[in-house]
């Protein structure tokens, strides 16, 4: 049994993350900043290991109090999920850009996973072979062109650049590091007519994190168990 801790757990991919390692025996950290908000991760809770823990990730002192919280447990997977769009796409042009919405999303998109990540490195080295999966976006890579969501493009693509940069430091240390395309999901941020369910997405996801070990540390992954060109 492993222990997997997911932010942003209360909705979409995240909760469909917690659902599928509860479902195989894991004890999961279902970390979400409202919980008594989140009715489904509640109900599922109620029938499952799963520890749910009220966190604003975004937060340096929120993020302590997790980390007292779990002592020196060991953390064998953490998926960084939260995520945000950023402001309206309208007001992240050259011309228009929203410079107080970019510093949230690169706030929530690159700091916070890097924040949570540092936060519970040693919970992480005292596990053997652990992971840490973030869930990044195809609009961050430089191999596409991109005219649309210019914070969000630049905040994923600050994010997979630190995570591959951190994957040759802590691979090091047996702490297997990568980021994953989740695909177009139908979630309050893909949309209805996205190309895929969140379950969909998320079994993709486990797979290939099943998958991770040492001789791929550093990938760029999508959700179907393709690499992602940088």
């Amino acid at each position: 049994m492993a222990t997997v801790l997911v932010t942003g757990a209360n909705k979409g991919i995240g909760l469909e993350l917690v659902r599928l390692y509860a479902e195989q025996g894991n004890n999961v950290v279902a970390c979400c900043r409202i919980p008594s908000e989140a009715e489904a991760l509640s109900q599922l809770a109620q029938s499952n290991d799963i520890d749910v823990q009220q966190v604003h990730v975004g937060d340096g002192d929120s993020v302590a109090e997790l980390v007292a919280h779990l002592g020196d447990k060991p953390i064998d997977i953490l998926i960084n999920n939260a995520g945000t769009a950023g402001p309206a796409f309208d007001q992240q042009t050259v011309s228009t850009m929203d410079f107080e919405g970019w510093l949230e999303a690169f706030n929530v998109n690159t700091m916070t996973p890097v924040r949570v990540m540092q936060a519970l490195l040693g919970n992480l080295k005292s596990a053997e072979n652990s992971k840490v999966v973030n869930i990044t976006s195809q609009m961050g890579a430089l191999s596409l062109d991109m005219t649309v969501g210019y914070a969000y493009c630049t905040s994923k693509a600050a994010l997979n650049k630190f995570m591959r940069m951190a994957a040759i430091e802590l691979g090091k240390e047996g702490v297997c590091v990568c980021v994953i395309h989740p695909g177009w999901v139908k979630t309050d941020m893909g949309g209805p007519g996205a190309d895929i369910s969140a379950t969909e997405s998320a079994e993709g996801i486990v797979t290939v994190i099943a998958g991770l070990d040492a001789t791929n540390n550093g990938s760029f992954w999508k959700w179907n168990g393709e690499i992602h060109d940088w």
